[in-house]
C-alpha cells in the first residue's frame, strides 16, 4: 500500500506539511484518540514543517473506506508529496512518531534523488 496511496489537501482539508503530514483518524467516543491527539500535536509542534490533521472517520467515510480504516485511532504519516509512508493503530509513543517522520523524510529524499 505504501508508495501507492497519495493524499492531497483537498481530501484532508488542510495543506500538506512541506516536510511531512500526520493524519489521525478518530471517532467521537474513542478514549485512546485523545491521547494520540496530544502525542501527534506535540510531534508536529516540535518538528519543522510538519502538518497535523485529525479526521473524524464518521465525517470522512469514503476516505476511511479507501484507506481501510477499521479501528481508531489510525495514524498515517505522509511525506511532503502526500504519499503514505507509515501507518499505525493505537496510541503511539512520541519517539515512534518522530522516527516515522524521519523515515518519511528520508524516503521522500531518496525518491527525489
Amino acid at each position: 500500500m505504501f508508495g501507492e496511496v497519495r493524499l492531497g489537501p483537498d481530501e484532508l482539508g488542510v495543506p500538506l506539511g512541506s516536510a511531512a503530514t500526520l493524519v489521525q483518524f478518530s471517532s467521537t467516543f474513542c478514549q485512546p484518540c485523545r491521547m494520540t491527539r496530544l502525542v501527534l500535536e506535540r510531534a508536529a509542534s516540535t518538528a519543522a514543517d510538519v502538518a497535523y490533521v485529525d479526521l473524524d472517520v464518521a465525517d470522512h467515510l469514503a476516505l476511511g473506506e479507501r484507506l481501510d480504516v477499521t479501528v481508531t485511532p489510525t495514524v498515517l504519516v505522509l511525506d511532503a508529496a502526500g504519499v503514505v509512508r507509515h501507518r499505525a493503530t493505537g496510541t503511539p509513543r512520541l519517539a515512534q512518531v518522530r522516527a516515522a517522520l524521519d523515515a518519511a523524510a528520508d524516503r521522500a529524499g531518496e525518491a527525489r534523488a
